[in-house]
């Protein structure tokens, strides 16, 4: 049901300029159905789009993918986003970036530099991203410094690395971040096909919420260090995007548009395009984005409970990928009608029975290595 108030305008974009990438994050959350090239916008188009992002009032764009590193035209899109008056975040996993590169993109505009970082020891990234790029991320946060670019890690958290958490920030000090995300996994797309593998249990995020605690007292003034809760062991639910069409919009690599990331899946053929519509009327006016819009869809328990006004009931993305109806509550939630299947699945995550983790890659390969071979012993270092 949508309501009559118009909303505010967003003020960030999402641009995922493609789904290529050199990686195969087993935490991915890009949809599990790739966007192929041959259907991503063009530079013309990616050009309008950020010019109707800016009218529309969006003062912050992160160009994401995939990895944005494999459009030539990146430069070029920098630069629109610029000239619009849009402040650009490039969010990369640094294969690519060389000094050249960085400088035209420096040169187009680009603000900031957020480096997708998956463990502190080269084999274990190795293993959790399915391919060797350590090295050329460490080389990218150089590059980033010497440019005089704010950097920002992002480690996504979860089983096989929560338990490196103090070397992942003794990572961020190394290679002179100004802030380190350590964000827990959301299971969405390619993380939700891996989700037994990467689901830690209780104590494992208990510990590692301690020693958050520890380094944001040591470091207080020198770097920033954000935590994104686990809302499966928290069992709170997170609150989606500041409710849903409420803050931001992400523009997929073919055009379509949607309240949030993760969204797709939810929307399926009905989420808008901007080859067919303007951004400003995506945002508005159409039935996608007004569909979970304010209060009037919440049923029981959302509509009678004192947080709906600060978790907007959880996750629409969340509670379809678990139940099918986004309409429901969050089963992440401990007051959710569903919540006892999300605490099974977290209480099978401490399940020493369970052995180690079998992997699928973005490119539908499931990891069931041989239990003699090198890699297997480095996914059993890190069983929980």
């Amino acid at each position: 049901m949508t309501e009559a108030r118009q909303p505010d305008p967003p003020w960030a974009l999402l641009a995922e300029l493609t789904h290529g990438c050199p990686l195969r994050c087993v935490y991915c959350s890009n949809p599990v159905e790739l966007t192929a090239r041959e259907a991503e916008l063009t530079s013309d188009e990616w050009v309008s789009v950020l010019r109707q992002a800016a009218d529309l009032g969006v003062v912050q764009a992160h160009l994401s993918g995939g990895e944005p590193l494999l459009r030539r035209d990146l430069p070029g899109i920098v630069a629109a986003a610029d000239a619009a008056g849009i402040h650009t975040q490039l969010v990369t996993s640094g294969v690519g970036l060389h000094g050249e590169r960085l400088d035209r993109l420096v040169a187009a505009g680009l603000r900031s530099v957020q480096l997708s970082v998956q463990h502190a020891d080269p084999e274990d990234a190795q293993l959790i991203a399915g391919a060797r790029a350590f090295t050329a991320k460490e080389r990218a946060a150089r590059l980033v410094g010497r440019a005089g670019l704010p950097l920002g890690l992002n480690a996504v958290l979860h089983r096989a690395n929560l338990d490196a958490l103090d070397s992942l920030v003794e990572l961020g000090l190394a290679w002179g971040a100004d802030r380190v995300e350590l964000a827990n996994t959301q299971f969405y797309g390619w993380a939700l096909r891996n989700r037994d593998a990467l689901l830690p249990d209780r104590d494992q995020v208990a510990r590692a919420r301690d020693r958050v605690e520890v380094w944001r007292e040591r470091l207080a003034g020198r770097m920033e260090l954000v935590w994104v809760a686990p809302d499966y062991v928290d069992g709170t639910a997170k609150p989606c995007m500041g409710g849903w069409g409420a803050l931001s919009l992400t523009v997929a690599p073919d055009g379509t548009v949607l309240p949030c990331p993760a969204s797709a899946d939810l929307l399926g053929p009905a989420a808008p395009n901007v080859r067919n519509h303007e951004l400003a009327w995506i945002w508005r006016e159409s039935e996608p984005f007004n569909r979970y819009r304010g209060e009037a869809w919440m049923g029981d328990p959302c509509r009678g409970c004192e947080l709906r006004t600060v978790d907007f009931g959880g996750c629409r993305c969340q509670a379809y990928a678990l139940t099918g109806d986004a309409a429901r509550t969050d089963p992440a939630c401990h007051r959710s009608p569903d919540h006892a299947a999300v605490r099974a699945l977290v209480d099978a995550a401490g399940d020493p029975a369970k052995g180690p983790p079998a992997y699928t890659y973005r490119t539908y390969r499931t990891h069931t290595a041989d239990p003699a071979s090198p890699v297997r012993a480095q996914v059993q270092t890190h069983s929980r």
